[in-house]
């Protein structure tokens, strides 16, 4: 016996654990998804390729990553750690296989548009007697400072993603349509193109924050242009000259070249051997990338008293970098057929950001053009960026004090030449002209938003005045009056299609967008101008009939009283009043039972014909209804109300459905067509009544129709499907 129950036991409890191990080993594979492909790895099928798109990534993040650290106000050696961790952690927690995680130009701008805010060149300057001014800012001060910035910065953003993604709200990059993100990271390069100026020219403007930061920028620019170093400026042209050359033969020979013509890093060696060689940061006065810390820092928390003051701009980050990311993860999802979960990159591109801010990094997102060299170099999973991770350790455990006398010019020429396709976004507005006018709108309003405003400010604006399109779009959306194709089951706007006819009688209506507060009342109003039923007409009408039924009982009052009070000799050979006479006698003073609801019967006043039994419940009293009467001033004796669009129902919808309900039932038969999941929220904000109950509700226009026809004695013409016959009003 004990053994049968330890057996017994046993099975039980092998049960329970290996339960526990399958949703262990289900979340494991959700939330940390290399687990799912990585024991699955083929060397042969994806190992060669991986390893030659890791490899050109990677000599692509060496230049790209102390570039836009120069966007980002931070040393050059910050965006090779930001080209190394977050990309690590991404490789085990993303799950697109294609785009390539670090620096971006937008991303970095935004990042450096809050330290230069926070830390401003003015804050850092001290006596000396070396400058003719008599003050010199204290660059090794201000940098420690402005890197404290971006990091508690990428800190709070990638917090902000993580806790966004486990709540499951990974929908939130939504609310940045397509053409306002294009537009945003159009006006995001303009700004990146004017702060680069400086170092194209080896001039020192100065420092603008708020509105209009890019005229004054531009302003100061072009006031110092007499003050141009001619050694940075001859660099630049040369630097921009040969890099847009080879990236337009890489371009047009891109089907031909095995890998696309390294010339970023080539330029960059060359710079910095040219620097080298003829000192051109010590006799020409260049300003180069200066000291570069050979191996890695240790991690460090960043300054918990700089949240308070960066929670919008790490927010505005949080969204713009994950819109960004997805956008991209999901093309390349589409074009190999497989899926990018939103929230899981949410969570992914979170946590890059939240260990890359301990790891002094600053935010990163997906790169467009490292993701098509990934993608077009034979890349076919997160391995790429694992390797091309190790490309960028390397440099900096070993190479990275080769690049200490690199121009700082030669790094914005990169940035400059890498904006090309963000500027071809341009080529957006004529299509959008003739396609779509209000996202033609969206796009100019958030590319003025962002050039004049600030990044985080004229994003806020943008972001607003998208919501207000959709906001004023579903305000005024279209009413339809719709006309059933003869041989059909199709009901379809009468106006558009010339053979659709309307059912004479029948009004079936049909609103474009969904209902809800903004748009209630305009619905009625369309309603009752689409039906032809002049409500205030029909309600003075039912005033007036009650006021005549009230004064015909009280006639007959008045008569029984006298019948009552008179002193009537019945003859015994004559029958007394049975209860008919009375009727009689009541209908000769003006009263009808049928019109009274105290004696109204179950099927006296209502029309023959079926009802929807399928929404049918014990409570219903449809079918006895005494509400459905025939107006002689109206041709619409049925309306049918198409609601398949609704989703919900808020409570002002449902005021003014009720409303509709009480004013047209008193003269037509109303029907519903809306989805079963909407039904319930009608129940209980108490839209059914006697006039329109459950067995109103039709899950098609069809059988609605069929309904009200049924009601009338008629029915549709008919005729063989698929052979539309022209539709004369007469036959209905």
């Amino acid at each position: 016996m004990s053994l049968t129950l330890t057996l017994t036991l046993f099975q039980t409890h092998r049960n329970s654990f290996q339960h526990i191990n399958g949703v262990t080993v289900r979340w494991l594979l959700t939330w940390v998804p290399v687990l799912s492909w990585l024991p699955r790895y083929s060397i042969r099928e994806d190992g060669l390729g991986d390893l030659i798109a890791g490899i050109s990534v990677g000599i692509m993040h060496l230049p790209q990553g102390m570039a836009y650290a120069l966007l980002a106000s931070v040393p050059p050696v910050y965006g090779l750690y930001t080209s190394f961790y977050p990309v690590l952690i991404y490789f085990i927690f993303g799950t697109s296989r294609h785009v390539s995680i670090g620096t971006f130009a937008v991303i970095s701008m935004m990042i450096g548009s809050v330290t230069e805010r926070l830390a401003p060149d003015a804050h850092f300057l001290v006596n000396g007697t070396n400058s003719s001014s008599g003050f010199y800012i204290n660059e090794a001060a201000r940098d420690t400072y402005r890197v404290q910035v971006a990091t508690a910065s990428t800190l709070l953003t990638g917090a902000f993603q993580v806790v966004l993604g486990m709540m499951r709200f990974g929908f939130v990059g939504t609310y940045l349509s397509e053409p306002l993100v294009r537009g945003y990271t159009t006006g995001a390069a303009a700004h990146v193109v004017i702060s680069q100026l400086k170092y194209l020219f080896g001039v020192s403007p100065q420092r603008h924050n708020g509105p209009l930061e890019l005229i004054y920028t531009l302003v100061d620019v072009c006031a110092l242009l007499p003050q141009t170093s001619v050694p940075t400026l001859v660099i630049s042209v040369v630097s921009l000259a040969v890099l847009i050359l080879v990236k337009e033969i890489n371009s047009i020979y891109s089907r031909k070249l095995p890998l696309p013509i390294p010339i970023e890093l080539l330029v960059i060696i060359a710079a910095t051997l040219t620097s080298y060689y003829i000192h051109l940061g010590d006799i020409h006065q260049v300003q180069v990338v200066g000291e570069i810390p050979s191996g890695l820092l240790p991690p460090a928390m960043p300054d918990r008293g700089l949240f308070s003051s960066l929670v919008g701009d790490a927010f505005a980050v949080a969204v713009v970098s994950y819109a960004i990311s997805i956008s991209l993860g999901k093309t390349f999802a589409l074009k190999y057929g497989y899926k990018v979960d939103n929230n899981q990159e949410l969570v992914a591109l979170g946590l890059s950001n939240t260990v890359g801010g301990f790891f002094h990094c600053y935010s990163v997102t997906s790169s467009m053009s490292r993701s098509l060299v990934q993608e077009s170099t034979g890349g076919k999973t997160q391995m790429a960026g694992a390797i091309s991770a190790v490309i960028v350790l390397i440099t900096v455990l070993k190479l990275g004090a080769l690049f200490e006398e690199l121009p700082k010019a030669v790094l914005s020429t990169i940035v400059f030449v890498n904006l090309k396709g963000m500027f071809k976004q341009c080529a957006d507005l004529p299509l959008l002209w003739k396609t779509n006018r209000v996202d033609l709108l969206v796009w100019v309003v958030t590319f003025a938003c962002t050039l004049l405003l600030n990044l985080d400010v004229g994003l806020a604006v943008s972001v607003t005045f998208s919501l207000l399109t959709v906001i004023l779009r579903t305000q005024r959306p279209k009413y339809y009056v719709l006309g059933w194709l003869p041989g059909t089951e199709l009901y379809v706007d009468a106006q558009t299609y010339a053979e659709a006819k309307e059912i004479l009688g029948i009004t079936i209506f049909r609103c474009s967008s969904f209902l809800y507060h903004a748009n209630a009342e305009l619905y009625r109003q369309a309603l009752e101008e689409k039906s032809g039923i002049n409500v205030n007409k029909l309600l003075k009408h039912k005033r007036k009939r009650i006021a005549k039924e009230k004064r015909e009982a009280q006639k007959n009052r008045k008569s029984k009283q006298l019948r009552n009070n008179a002193m009537v000799v019945i003859p015994t050979n004559q029958p007394a009043f049975s209860v008919n006479k009375e009727t009689e006698f009541a209908r000769q003073c003006g009263s009808d039972p049928c019109t009274d609801s105290a004696s109204v019967g179950q099927s006296e006043c209502v029309a023959n014909g079926n009802v929807n039994w399928g929404f049918q419940d014990e409570e219903d009293t449809c079918a006895t209804s005494t509400r459905i009467h025939m107006s002689s001033q109206s041709s619409t004796h049925s309306v049918i109300l198409d609601l398949s669009t609704v989703g919900f129902v808020d409570t002002v919808t449902l005021k003014m459905l009720k409303n509709v309900r009480e004013q047209i039932s008193v003269c037509v038969c109303v029907c519903v067509c809306v989805s079963v999941c909407v039904v319930q929220h009608l129940e209980q904000g108490g839209f059914f009544s006697e006039g329109v109950c459950k067995s109103k509700v039709f899950p098609t226009i069809h059988d609605a129709v069929l309904h009200c026809l049924m009601l009338k004695g008629r029915e549709l013409p008919s005729h063989h499907p698929g052979h539309a016959q022209p539709c004369v009003s007469t036959n209905f």
